[in-house]
């Protein structure tokens, strides 16, 4: 194999750490400040983190510990602490801060506890925004930033984005950059990036899908005569990146996700590529990609039954298919429980509470219809799509609070 596996260092998905990107814990002498609830979820400290940088006021991050009956008091009402372990989480006190950030269901309490607290000491208003899906009811919040796939209603307090937000900018990507392109220097040109995500939904990656990605990703080099920077997250199964690198024959730089890694290549990977391949089970790791403005390739991870690009199954086509096609399709394919996750996936989306139900295949559309990315397979895209805007959005309405 041509490639080079970078042992025991790590990618991202991502997990986030505290690393030299980070911006310290300031006061509040200039700006807002800004407290940022962080969570166990890469996705969602993204979010929180590069909203945050973006304003470009005092931030204080504030990380917490959970109980394991968290579920239980961390319910879509209440302002309370009672879903944390206070001793082993980052204090809650004076002085308090004018905005707040957060996002998942676990730090909807405490941001709502804050503002309460606040009020209740030193008279302050203190603004909650929320990023992504709150559990609670859109009017707790001050402002709500989404995304498509989660299709909450058009209220005056919710901004529609189309991505999530994310920290990659072109200064981040380029510094990152420099700092690998010596140990890149070897690589046939054009550098293709290969984000690898995990599991999500009804859609697998697992081994077979990490060796088809593998054909997929030589493919592609080879068509241009050039190299791989493949990358693992935390959520990617072993078996997945045992198949994935074990499948890629193109000269490649192979790294295997590790938390707590200082020389994470995230970064630098997108910053160094030319194009870039993304599993599409991320909607934000399609963000990050796209905002590269290189052209940009979703992966689907599943097939027949478990595709996210064409599935009848989950597009209530199912019925129009005939006994013989049904069959055969499993013959292929092999039932397993990824074939049950969709069926009950497809009843939730249709039958359940749209609260509860998230369709990322929403998104996935509206990269390839405005042409910022191309199913992997399907050709190349096309010209240069103009930029995404949501950052700019969400900073200017976040801002718009205290005008």
């Amino acid at each position: 194999m041509l490639g080079t596996r970078l042992a025991d260092q790590a990618s991202t998905d991502r997990e986030w750490t505290e690393d030299s990107e980070t911006p310290p814990a300031t006061g509040a002498s200039e700006g807002r400040l800004t407290w940022l609830l962080m969570g166990n979820r890469a996705g969602d400290n993204s979010q929180v983190l590069g909203l945050g940088e973006a304003l470009g006021w005092p931030l204080v991050e504030k990380h917490f510990e959970f109980p394991p009956y968290e579920k239980f008091v961390n319910l879509p009402w209440g302002a309370h602490l009672m879903g944390i372990v206070k001793h082993r989480s980052t204090p809650l006190e004076a002085p308090w801060p004018d905005v707040v950030i957060s996002a998942g269901r676990k730090n909807e309490p405490i941001a709502r506890w804050v503002r309460k607290q606040a009020m209740k000491e030193a008279g302050k208003k203190v603004r909650l925004i929320h990023v992504g899906r709150p559990w609670a009811s859109p009017p707790n919040w001050d402002l709500i930033i989404t995304t498509p796939q989660y299709r909450l209603p058009q209220d005056p307090n919710i901004l529609h984005n189309d991505t999530p937000l994310h920290r990659v900018t072109r200064k981040r990507l380029d510094e990152a950059a420099d700092l690998w392109a010596e140990r890149t220097a070897h690589l046939p040109k054009p550098l293709i990036a290969v984000l690898c995500g995990g599991n999500s939904g009804p859609y697998p990656f697992d081994r077979a899908s990490g060796e088809r990605l593998a054909a997929a990703a030589d493919a592609l080099a080879a068509e241009f005569g050039g190299s791989l920077l493949v990358t693992t997250s935390k959520r990617t199964l072993d078996e997945t990146t045992e198949a994935l690198f074990a499948g890629i024959k193109s000269p490649s730089i192979l790294y295997d996700w590790k938390p707590d890694d200082p020389d994470n290549p995230f970064f630098a990977f997108l910053g160094l590529a030319d194009r870039v391949i993304v599993t599409a089970d991320s909607v934000s790791m399609m963000a990050e990609a796209c905002e590269t403005d290189r052209p940009v390739y979703l992966y689907d991870t599943g097939e027949g039954m478990t595709s996210m690009k064409e599935n009848p199954w989950l597009d209530g086509e199912a019925s129009a298919l005939s006994g013989s096609h049904a069959e055969a399709g499993d013959a292929k394919l092999g039932l397993s429980r990824w074939h049950l996750k969709a069926h009950i996936y497809r009843l939730t989306m249709r039958m359940g509470p749209q609260r509860l139900t998230r369709d990322i295949r929403i998104v996935q559309q509206l990269l390839i219809d405005s042409k910022r990315a191309t199913w992997l397979g399907d050709g190349h895209p096309e010209a240069s799509a103009p930029p995404l805007q949501d950052m700019a959005r969400a900073v200017a309405r976040v801002k718009a609070l205290f005008a």
